[in-house]
């Protein structure tokens, strides 16, 4: 997945979840790995932001973080 932002926008965006959206990184995760199987990150972070009230940026980091963390499950 490429990122459309920095690294460091990445880290703040994280950051910020639970604050701006009133639920932590692991109801997100949870949240994505329940709802539809898309193939592709930027159509998960799409139906997110749709379905959840998201801008696309904090639904594209948590997606993005979701990769990540998946990533390293299975390492």
């Amino acid at each position: 997945m490429s990122l459309n932002h920095s690294l460091e926008t990445q880290s703040k965006l994280i950051a910020r979840v639970p604050d701006i959206t009133g639920r932590a990184l692991p109801e997100w995760f949870q949240a994505i790995d329940n709802g539809p199987s898309f193939l592709r990150c930027d159509e998960r972070a799409t139906w997110l932001a749709d379905e959840h009230g998201l801008t696309h940026g904090y639904a594209a980091a948590i997606v993005h973080e979701h990769e990540r963390h998946r990533r390293t499950r299975y390492l």
